[in-house]
């Protein structure tokens, strides 16, 4: 294919990133997703932190999916320090997307903790898809400061963080039973319920630990 015609592609690709219809960004990034080509990286990581539809982020994640992570994960932990919160959640939701550990150096204490929900639920599932084998409980002494956070759904997240590093988090999760708070120690007891039993549910899991709490029992008493 001439030259011009493929900048002129490049273009029209561009621009349909960028147009008003989320139907046609949607497409857009279906195509460089189809046909990967490194040119098309920054502003795919650009779109994913001012996007505004869920369905057209996912595509453009799977789009950067599909690139060579030597492109992609530069400019991915780079968006990670930004100070747009969208920036930093869709680009560590990416990153637990392609699996890269070369970027685990940022996951920092500060994004694991990050005061944006959705932040926060994206660093815990980048950390535990690139956590490097033998920290698992360095990792989960910092997300258990974390029990007791947020609303059902965040719970869930963290629960679900600390249950896929296994059983090297049961002694966090046993010394956060104790804690004053007693939204840490439910939390902490419907976790290791869940990491004992799967199958449970969170819902299940975590009003049997407001009981628990209520009764002033831990969970090995019943």
């Amino acid at each position: 294919m001439p030259k011009q015609d493929t900048d002129t592609d490049t273009m029209r690709v561009l621009q349909g990133l960028e147009d008003s219809r989320s139907s046609v960004r949607l497409r857009a990034a279906l195509v460089v997703g189809t046909t990967p080509d490194p040119r098309f990286v920054g502003k795919l990581v650009e779109r994913c932190a001012i996007e505004p539809e869920f369905y057209v982020r996912e595509m453009l994640t799977w789009a950067l999916t599909r690139h060579a992570p030597s492109s992609t994960v530069p400019e991915l932990v780079d968006e990670v320090r930004s100070e747009r919160a969208q920036a930093r959640s869709q680009a560590l939701h990416t990153l637990s997307k392609i699996g890269d550990r070369q970027a685990w150096s940022a996951i920092t204490r500060a994004l694991l903790t990050d005061s944006d929900d959705e932040v926060a639920r994206s660093a815990w599932r980048a950390a535990v898809a690139l956590v490097p084998e033998g920290e698992e409980a360095e990792l989960a002494a910092v997300l258990a400061t974390q029990l007791g956070r947020g609303e059902r759904e965040t719970q869930l997240s963290l629960s679900r963080a600390l249950v896929a590093l296994g059983e090297v988090v049961t002694p966090t999760l046993r010394a956060a039973m104790t804690a004053l708070d007693p939204r840490v120690r439910q939390h902490a007891l419907a976790t290791e319920r869940l990491l004992r039993d799967p199958d449970a549910g969170f819902e299940f899991a975590i009003e049997e630990a407001k009981r628990i709490v209520a009764l002033g029992r831990n969970s090995e008493e019943g």
